[in-house]
């Protein structure tokens, strides 16, 4: 069986520590890009969503209309 040394397994958690951290950078920052895209498209609008921080009443009115799909899928009934 092999055993590694101490200074193989600091070497090798370096090379893994990078590469996590590069791949939750490349995931975090595509993230942002396809909001930022879907934002100059006017896909959505997520200034509505950070109105919706202010305006949290039970009364005030709901900002997206929601599909008759949509409303079966959230009651979980099939169309």
């Amino acid at each position: 069986m092999y055993t590694m040394d101490y200074e193989t397994l600091l070497t090798l958690q370096g090379y893994l520590k990078f590469f996590l951290i590069l791949i939750v950078f490349i995931v975090f920052y595509s993230y942002a890009y396809s909001m930022y895209k879907r934002d100059k498209n006017g896909t959505k609008n997520y200034e509505k969503y950070t109105d919706l921080v202010h305006n949290d009443l039970i009364e005030s009115t709901p900002f997206e209309e929601q599909t008759k799909e949509k409303k079966n899928k959230e009651q979980g009934e099939t169309v």
